[in-house]
């Protein structure tokens, strides 16, 4: 059913894109947050005039922020639905189906283009598109003031982009006049797909991420045992922000090659002790976690069953019981001490 490929050699550039493709329509922003307000204004940047733009939000701090910048908004969506001949779903994953396919789909145009910045509801069909429609992917992959502000200074940002539905046969055209307008192809668009980006995003969150977790924890139970104190292992692991300046340089220069500004006992350490480790047992979990649990719908399955609860106040909802479980931890309950020690020095 999945196809094991993730591999999109192409990127797509300035070149590439006609904004000429965009000249007449009308471009809905559903949702005005971090990625709508950014991308909303680096499409009116270049040249799409202000009257063929309109922000569909409900009234809300949001959208007095759109209306402080300039853009119409509307608070019915089906009005907006109506008039969109392209539409922006940068409302949360996790609402996107009931607001999109009860409130937008039915009001829709035939030939209306639907663009998305996360694949997942795409991936997983939860969402209702119908066969003449465009669906297509416009993902930065960086946050939206990170968007706005190299737009304004005149440079890319990585982004990927896909036509999912090619219902007109302009699709991909449209999706890259789109990248372009925002500012994406500036530095290249990567081609990339809603199952690509899916599975990615999602092997970071529950595979990744949650080891790395999981290694902090252990790490600094064994050196708290030693007899390290608080404050020293707080500070030496992350709140020296040693590990955020060691990530940029990897952006920057290279994974591995950025260990080159250590030291020479922190780069025999790290080259030697990382070839000396066994991976076999990580690379099963990793693969477990992506083909038994992302790939094959588990875990979005799992996830709808706790959406609701989402809107709960106190343990009732299901993140804050897992932030209580982890401040609970010694990492947790240590970093909570040192926080508030150094509060009182404030």
């Amino acid at each position: 059913m999945f196809e094991s490929n993730c591999a999109h050699p192409d990127s797509y550039y300035d070149s590439d894109a006609d904004l000429g493709l965009l000249t007449g329509k009308k471009i809905v922003f559903l949702g005005f947050g971090n990625q709508g307000a950014a991308q909303a204004q680096n499409l009116r940047d270049s040249g799409i005039p202000n009257d063929s733009i309109l922000v569909a939000n409900r009234p809300d701090s949001y959208a007095e922020d759109a209306k402080s910048k300039g853009f119409h908004v509307e608070s019915d969506f089906k009005k907006a639905a109506a008039v969109a001949d392209i539409l922006f779903v940068l409302i949360p994953d996790q609402v996107q189906p009931r607001v999109f396919n009860e409130e937008f789909a039915p009001s829709l145009k035939d030939n209306a283009t639907i663009v998305i910045a996360s694949g997942y509801n795409v991936f997983y069909k939860l969402l209702n598109f119908k066969p003449s429609q465009d669906v297509v992917m416009v993902a930065p992959r960086m946050i939206g003031s990170s968007v706005r502000t190299l737009y304004e200074k005149g440079k890319g940002f990585p982004c990927f982009v896909s036509a999912e539905q090619d219902g007109t046969g302009s699709a991909l055209k449209t999706a890259l006049a789109l990248s372009r307008a925002i500012g994406a192809t500036k530095a290249g668009a990567i081609a990339s797909s809603a199952r690509e980006e899916t599975a990615m995003d999602l092997f970071a969150e529950q595979a990744l991420w949650p080891n790395i977790i999981m290694l902090f924890n252990q790490a600094f139970e064994v050196l708290q045992e030693a007899g390290c104190s608080d404050e020293a292992l707080c500070y030496e692991m992350w709140m020296s922000k040693e590990p955020a300046e060691i990530f940029e340089r990897a952006a920057e220069e290279g994974f591995v090659t950025q260990l080159k500004h250590h030291s020479s006992v922190s780069q025999f350490g790290q080259l030697n002790g990382a070839l000396q480790l066994d991976g076999s047992a990580i690379r099963a979990h990793f693969k477990d976690i992506l083909y038994n649990q992302v790939l094959n719908g588990k875990f979005c399955k799992e996830f709808s069953k706790i959406e609701q609860d989402l809107e709960k106040d106190g343990d009732a909802n299901p993140l804050n019981a897992l932030y209580t479980k982890h401040a609970a931890t010694p990492l947790g309950v240590a970093e909570a001490g040192v926080r508030s020690r150094l509060a009182g020095l404030l």
